[in-house]
């Protein structure tokens, strides 16, 4: 097993957290171009969501397909066929100006960006200690922020001064020299084998983690906590690019800079799990995160902006506990776990996004809070659920003994 600061730990962390990094630039590009091109389709801010919902959708569908075939040909495998095949997809959109295939690029390009996504904390989860796991899902899940940050900043400046096709080209060629470097770098696996599983004993396999509730209400505290985050900066996004505020595309898009808070509190991780529990984590996180949108409904930008860097903070620090609880509890078949984990984590992300700009077309920034709250509501019951059933388990298990 990989030990915690040796060679092998950070040749393996830099490498997953660089195909991170390209991941999360690639599924977030188009964000901060909604409002511009919801004017320029001439359709409504909820019709336009589906360039970014398309792609988290497939990736939520190909999760688990994704995370079969790396049970049968390896992890490794898996990570660079997906990251390969993210500029040929790339470079396929720039084909069409037309709305509906624009979606169905978008759509194949969560099916390609699933690949990774579902299988790298399985791979650091089998190479990893567990203290080395614990700092090294900071690492990656900050590798994430991070990712979202420059695709989203990039997608809006470049967008902003030349053209959405100029921003895709671009990525596309930066994809492509990173999944280069990744592949020379990342290592073979060591403590894997590869399995000759049955397809038809996968449905098992899955329904055994959804009937561990101490996976599946982590995975639905994952999954409200991403819709959320991911929905309010969206609809934040077209609060600025609107009435009083009126910021172009490159200026609102700087907004997502805030998520470097969320990549300090990725990295805080490992501290806090050394000393406190996990659920307790989860739940801190969620309360930041309502706070951060209460405070952001102030009308004073650098308000709104504290607002922000807590809901990244809080958001991020929810998921890293969310994510690495549900790859240490699974028993068996890790990358399953990881991938049914980040199946409600997309499709919830997908959903909320209509959810809440239907409340912002219909009431503005005071209906989206309402509409978030009772969704914050609903998280804190999961966590104290969670903490409730792993208490009592725990209490079993020491009665056994």
């Amino acid at each position: 097993m990989i030990e915690f600061r040796s060679k092998a730990y950070y040749k393996v962390s830099a490498a997953l957290a660089f195909g991170s990094f390209l991941v999360f630039c690639n599924l977030y590009l188009f964000q901060p171009m909604l409002p511009v091109l919801a004017k320029d389709f001439a359709v409504s801010a909820t019709q336009i969501n589906w360039l970014l919902a398309a792609g988290t959708l497939t990736l939520a569908i190909m999760l688990l397909p994704w995370a079969f075939a790396s049970e049968l040909i390896g992890r490794r495998k898996i990570l660079l066929i997906s990251l390969f095949l993210l500029p040929v997809i790339g470079l396929t959109s720039l084909l069409t100006n037309d709305l509906v295939l624009l979606i169905i690029s978008r759509a194949l390009m969560g099916m390609a960006l699933a690949g990774f996504t579902a299988v790298a904390v399985a791979y650091m989860a089998e190479e990893f200690t567990a203290k080395a796991f614990s700092y090294g899902i900071g690492a990656y899940i900050s590798a994430n922020s991070l990712g979202g940050i420059s695709g989203r900043i990039f997608g809006g400046m470049i967008t902003d001064h030349f053209s959405w096709q100029t921003a895709v080209a671009c990525m596309a060629l930066l994809s492509l020299v990173g999944a280069i470097l990744v592949a020379l770098v990342l290592p073979k696996q060591s403590n894997k084998t590869v399995k000759s599983i049955p397809t038809s004993q996968y449905h098992h396999v899955i329904i055994q983690h959804l009937k561990n509730k101490k996976i599946f209400f982590a995975m639905l505290i994952g999954g409200l906590n991403f819709a959320l985050f991911m929905n309010l900066y969206t609809v934040a996004g077209f609060r600025l690019v609107s009435e009083p505020y009126s910021m172009p595309v490159s200026i609102a898009s700087m907004i997502f800079l805030c998520y470097l808070s969320g990549t300090l509190s990725s990295r805080l991780v490992g501290i806090w799990c050394q000393r406190f529990r996990p659920i307790t984590g989860m739940f801190v996180g969620a309360t930041l995160g309502l706070l951060g949108m209460l405070v952001a409904s102030y009308d004073s930008l650098v308000v709104i902006l504290i607002g922000l860097n807590l809901l990244s903070f809080g958001a991020f620090f929810t998921h890293s506990l969310a994510y690495g609880w549900v790859s240490q509890q699974a028993e068996h078949s890790k990358s399953t776990a990881t991938a049914l984990y980040l199946v409600h984590y997309y499709v919830s992300g997908s959903l909320g996004g209509f959810y809440l700009m239907y409340c912002w077309q219909h009431g503005g920034w005071t209906q989206v809070m309402i509409g978030a709250s009772i969704l914050y509501a609903v998280v804190f019951c999961l966590c104290w659920r969670l903490a409730s059933y792993a208490r009592k388990q725990t209490t079993a298990t020491l009665q056994v003994q």
